[in-house]
Parts: C-alpha cells; structure tokens; sequence
C-alpha cells in the first residue's frame, strides 16, 4: 500500500468505483473528483445517468464503464490502470415472495449471482497488476448486538457478526438482505488472503444526509419510515433495532471520507464499523417527530417499544483509533436529510 500511502500528500491516483450510480457510489465519485483524482465509475445502464453526468461533465477526470456483476470480465476494462477500487455495487434485496424452496431461490437467485459478482470485481483487480488496494462496501447487517444465548453486548464491534443460522431461523425483516452481505463478506476476505489483495470493509450504518441520485435511496426510505407511514420499510428499521439495540446512523459525506481514508492508510486492515452516532428506535422516531411533525410519526411514537433496557453502544472505536473522525452527528443526518427530501418531493411541505 506504500503508493496510496503517498497519495495522502496530495498525489492524484486513479480509483475505480463500481455501482457509480447509487446513494454512496454517487458520492463517493464526485467526493474523489473534488479532491482532484481520476475516476473510473462502472454504471449498468448509462443511458440511465444522465442525471449524474449532468453533475460531472465539468471534468475530464471522468471516465464511465459499463459494468455488471452479472457478467463475468465485466469490470476488467474499468479496474485496468487504476491504483484502487471502491466496490460499491450490490443488490438491495430486501424481501422475496416465493413460497415455496424459498432459500434454495434465495441462494441460486440472490446470494450466489451477489457473490460470484464480487469475486469477479477482485479477479479483475488480481488481473490488473496496478491495484494496490480494495475497499467493498459492507453493511451493519452484517452484525449483531445479542450473542449466541440471546443477552445483550454492551459493546459492538467489528467481531459481533450474526451467525448465518440465526438469520435462516429467524428470517426477520430484511434477512435476504441480511444474508446476501455476510455470504459476500466472507468469500470475498477468503479470496483476498488466498490472492494476496489488499482487502479493507467498511460496514456502512443507516445512512442519511442529502443525495444526488435520481431516486430516493432505500436506507433513507427506512430512516424516514416513521414519518412516511412506510410500514414494510418501518419493520426492516425496528428489526435492525431488534438485532442492534439501536439504530447507528451516518452522514453520507462521512460514510465516503472513511472509505477514502482506508483506502490511503498504509495500516488500515479488515472490516470497520462506521456509525457516528446510535440512538433506540424510540428516541429516533421522537428525534424525526419533532424535526417533522405529522400524524405517522405519533402513530408510531405509540407503537414502538424497544425491547433492550440498556442500548448496546455500537463502536466505530476501531476507526477512530486509526487517525479518522466524523464531521456530522445526529442533528446534521436528520436535518439534512428531510431538506433534501423536501426538495425532491418525496416529502409534502409541513
């Protein structure tokens, strides 16, 4: 990693970020450009951003790819010559409705086209020869705050990953989501020592804050739910509650900064938890209740009970420890948030 650690003193690298066109690979891309890389941004469809490059054209630091995970090679030509990839694309799955075989589906259909495409993503980086370092972008998921006999952690970190049993027994809200991440995860660390990568995570919490993609992201449809009356999106926020103790929350320019400063850090290895702040479901829906009053919100202030006396503190001790801070807190993520979603229109004017 001693190239990207000299990109820290201001070198320009060149970095590959798959899935340009989401919440945090639409971020993340135009947080590099501003800060004078070159970018290589993989897109599915690009006749489908030009929302997106409307934001971009002012530079010629900008080369877009078409990629899919689906199709393997796909990324050869986006990662050749770049000194890192952020590999940001992945299914936002959060439910099936096939009855019956459901997780013979889930796996033939979900998980195992989710971690073939990674896989792919880190051959292509092997295939290179000019990739020093991969950050995939992971999930809180992927953890959980209770241990095997159900009792509560005080304290969660990067070693409290839910066991895949329990996510198959459980099947909570979410869970195809859930298992998808955690399968990912672990075949794509067990390639990487196998291949001599360079391989860091970032398990990216609920993230919130303003967006430039055409539609509104899934996780700020989930943080909103209180107040949109969303009930399917409200049970994936009080089951990751469930799990969690507490919902973890992170602004979506920090999110992008830390992937960035893992990238750059000669030292930075394995998975990081990245939350700036937790708060019980109970607190947030009386947080977003009062930053935007409306009859759901109420609804669901009734509602909620929060199953754990005492809130685990999930820890981002691990990156902080390594030189990073966040720049936003609670107030910043909600506040921001709601404008931005007033100014699109998903939310009516109060």
């Amino acid at each position: 990693m001693e190239g990207l650690e000299d990109k820290r003193k201001g070198a320009r690298a060149t970095y590959c970020v798959t899935g340009a066109t989401g919440f945090i690979g639409s971020w993340l891309v135009n947080t590099l450009l501003e800060r004078g890389h070159m970018v290589h941004a993989t897109v599915r469809d690009p006749a489908k951003c030009s929302h997106l490059l409307s934001l971009w054209t002012n530079t010629d630091r900008l080369r877009l790819f078409q990629a899919d995970l689906g199709e393997e090679g796909s990324f050869d030509e986006a990662v050749k010559g770049c000194d890192g990839v952020f590999h940001v694309a992945a299914s936002m799955e959060f439910s099936v409705t096939v009855e019956e075989n459901i997780e013979s589906y889930v796996q033939s259909n979900i998980i195992e086209p989710a971690i073939k495409g990674t896989l792919d993503v880190l051959k292509s980086c092997v295939n290179s020869g000019t990739v020093k370092g991969v950050v995939l972008t992971s999930s809180i998921s992927t953890l959980t705050a209770k241990d095997r006999k159900g009792n509560a952690r005080a304290v969660v970190d990067e070693s409290c990953q839910t066991p895949v049993d329990q996510v198959l027994s459980e099947k909570a809200n979410g869970w195809v989501y859930v298992l998808s991440k955690i399968l990912t995860e672990e075949a794509a660390f067990r390639f990487a020592n196998e291949n001599d990568v360079n391989l860091v995570s970032v398990i990216t919490s609920t993230v919130g804050g303003p967006f430039l993609t055409s539609k509104v992201p899934s996780s700020i449809q989930v943080l909103l739910s209180p107040i949109t009356g969303d009930s399917e999106l409200h049970g994936i926020l009080s089951a990751v509650n469930a799990r969690m103790g507490s919902i973890a929350l992170v602004h979506v320019e920090d999110i992008c900064s830390a992937h960035i400063f893992l990238m750059e850090h000669a030292k930075a290895e394995g998975p990081y938890v990245c939350a700036a702040q937790s708060y019980p479901i109970s607190e947030l829906v009386k947080y977003l209740a009062q930053a935007y009053p409306c009859s759901n919100s109420n609804r669901f202030m009734e509602e909620e009970i929060n199953d754990v006396v005492v809130p685990s503190e999930i820890s981002s001790k691990k990156l902080t420890d390594l030189g990073f801070s966040f720049k936003h807190g609670l107030e910043d993520i909600i506040h921001q948030t709601i404008t931005c979603c007033l100014g699109y229109g998903f939310l009516p004017p109060l």
